[in-house]
């Protein structure tokens, strides 16, 4: 019986080494081959992919652009140029709120150093301040590309 486990054994671990060598053998090529297919198909994207910067599209197309807004109180017009996709100036070309203009005077210089619509609330001045804000909004939706 010694000598027929002896067998078994040599068997068993000949058929697991023949087993592992060939599983072995599979993956290796296996990986090899994937790894060729990656770097292959990293060449050909970076060799047909315009590069990232010249994929970047602006938000807003240069100029100046005029927007409105109004409310029950009246109405505000504003002036909004853009420049590199940045607000550079913002007039309030006509202003007919109800209000005294002196409670927006200082929201032109906000959007451009906030780079956006969005104002801080004048306190009393609720209305000129939505209409302001929605000026500006007006002109940026027109500045916008598609």
């Amino acid at each position: 019986m010694a000598k027929m486990s002896k067998k078994w054994i040599v068997l068993c671990t000949t058929a697991l080494g023949a087993i592992y060598s060939a599983e072995y053998f599979t993956t290796v090529t296996h990986a090899s081959i994937q790894q060729t297919s990656h770097y292959s198909q990293a060449n050909i994207q970076n060799q047909s992919s315009p590069s990232p910067s010249s994929q970047i599209k602006s938000v807003y197309k240069a100029g100046t652009f005029t927007g409105t807004g109004s409310n029950r109180r009246g109405s505000i017009q504003v002036a909004v140029t853009i420049k590199n996709d940045k607000i550079t100036d913002v007039t309030i070309s006509d202003f007919a709120m109800h209000y005294s203009e002196d409670d927006v005077v200082g929201m032109p210089d906000e959007v451009v150093q906030k780079q956006s619509a969005q104002v801080d609330n004048v306190s009393g001045a609720t209305y000129s301040t939505q209409a302001f804000e929605d000026a500006v909004q007006d002109a940026l939706s027109q500045a916008q590309n598609s």
